[in-house]
């Protein structure tokens, strides 16, 4: 009876490894795969150049950026007429927000009749209306675009409902312009 307790008291010493082979192929995972995940690692830290957090704030471009000018200054000249803006285009950008759909009172862009009034003002006073403001109409002299590229965008809608204003020319004051007015509109 001893004999038997003894043999059953083996087995369940036992380990997993039971043949030679098994124990060889063990001590050589045990070996081939530490070394190989340390190998991976060390490959994947050094080759790989990325800057650590917060450290390119010294580079030639990080630098660039933060010393560019705040804003631009853009010089137009205007007694040349190749930089200055049609009336057809500064209508376009500027007026015709509220013009092309009447908002805010604004008379719409071709409607004789509400142009009308105001082309019986002349020229003068629909420019100085669109330089200094009136009523909903914000100011637009002193924008994006100079007073005569105004004065074209002012002449440009006033035509298209009846008027006849000549367009003014770069280097031409402003108050030239009535005398403009006065040989366009002379029958």
């Amino acid at each position: 009876m001893s004999d038997a307790s003894h043999s059953h008291e083996e087995e369940a010493h036992e380990g997993p490894i039971k043949t030679p082979k098994q124990l060889i192929t063990t001590i050589v995972f045990s070996f081939v795969v530490p070394v190989f995940a340390i190998v991976l690692l060390a490959t994947f830290v050094t080759t790989d150049k990325r800057p650590a957090a917060g450290s390119d704030g010294l580079g030639a471009e990080a630098t660039a950026k933060r010393i560019a000018p705040v804003g631009k200054v853009e010089v137009k000249d205007a007694s040349n007429p190749a930089t200055l803006k049609t009336g057809e285009q500064v209508y376009t950008a500027q007026c015709s927000g509220c013009h092309g759909a009447g908002a805010l009172g604004a008379p719409k862009f071709g409607d004789a009749d509400a142009w009308g009034p105001r082309i019986t003002q002349g020229y003068e006073v629909l420019l100085t209306s669109a330089l200094k403001g009136k009523n909903s109409m914000s100011a637009q002299g002193g924008g994006d675009y100079s007073d005569v590229e105004i004065g074209r965008a002012v002449v440009y809608m006033a035509n298209k409902a009846g008027a006849t204003f000549a367009e003014p020319q770069a280097g031409a004051a402003p108050a030239a312009a009535p005398a403009a007015e006065a040989a366009a509109s002379a029958p």
